[in-house]
């Protein structure tokens, strides 16, 4: 069944209509037809089956025949990430989203070299946004990730957001596995976590000031094992240790 997406308040009424790229797309490409199945996520939980009803030169419209709400998940996750040279940044978006990161905040820090403000860093947002659109068109997803404004790692902590468990990717000797201090919290709270962030550094990972301001934000060093890993590599592998220890039985 093919995926569209259309934002919450565009989905109020009956039927729904896919207008502008949503449209060209299901008309032009797809080539629908008045009849077929097809599914619209509004990024907020709920995914509606609809079908077809008519083709216009710009619009599509659908009849909602059911609706499927999700809810919220129990632990929400930030991944804290500092932008990597050229494109990576996309691809981290997207493999965030088929993990089922709450948030994605892209980190300015000391080894980033891409410096974006204003203007140009709300064009990246609003265009990491949209792979995080196509993400969750292709997967499934109802949850539609919040792609953050790039932000300075100091004015971001500055900011003093906490979280029940932070995670930092790390080659420090006192690193441990993301297991041992899941299995802390829950002895300590006899639950797990409702809300996790992780720190993934740039290229040649945050200078040793920036490990230390992390570190005493509350972050806990995790092992991403022996190797190391490229940036968008690295968090792929700590959002799967993350999701792996959330999704296990109780």
């Amino acid at each position: 069944m093919h995926r569209f997406y259309l934002p919450p308040e565009q989905c109020q009424s009956d039927p729904l209509v896919l207008t502008g790229s949503q449209a060209h797309h299901a008309a032009d490409v797809l080539r629908l037809k008045p009849g077929e199945s097809v599914a619209v996520l509004d990024g907020a939980g709920g995914e509606f089956h609809c079908r077809v009803s008519s083709v216009e030169q710009k619009k599509i419209h659908l009849d909602v025949e059911t609706l499927i709400s999700e809810p919220a998940p129990a632990c929400r996750i930030t991944l804290a990430q500092a932008i990597p040279k050229g494109q990576i940044f996309d691809s981290i978006v997207q493999k965030a989203t088929e993990l089922g990161v709450w948030r994605v905040v892209p980190l300015l820090s000391e080894r980033v070299t891409t410096r974006l403000e204003g203007e140009a860093a709300e064009r990246k947002r609003e265009k990491w946004r949209q792979t995080a659109v196509e993400a969750i068109k292709q997967c499934g997803q109802r949850w539609l990730p919040r792609i953050e404004t790039p932000v300075a790692l100091a004015a971001w902590l500055k900011a003093g957001e906490t979280f029940e468990m932070s995670l930092l990717g790390s080659l420090e000797e006192d690193r441990r596995h993301a297991r041992e201090h899941f299995a802390a919290f829950e002895r300590r709270w006899q639950r797990r976590p409702a809300s996790v962030c992780v720190w993934i550094g740039p290229e040649g990972d945050f200078a040793p000031a920036e490990v230390g301001a992390i570190r005493q934000s509350g972050a806990l060093p995790i092992t991403m094992g022996p190797l190391i890993l490229r940036s968008e590599t690295a968090a792929t592998f700590a959002l799967s240790i993350i999701n792996y220890e959330l999704q296990a039985p109780w």
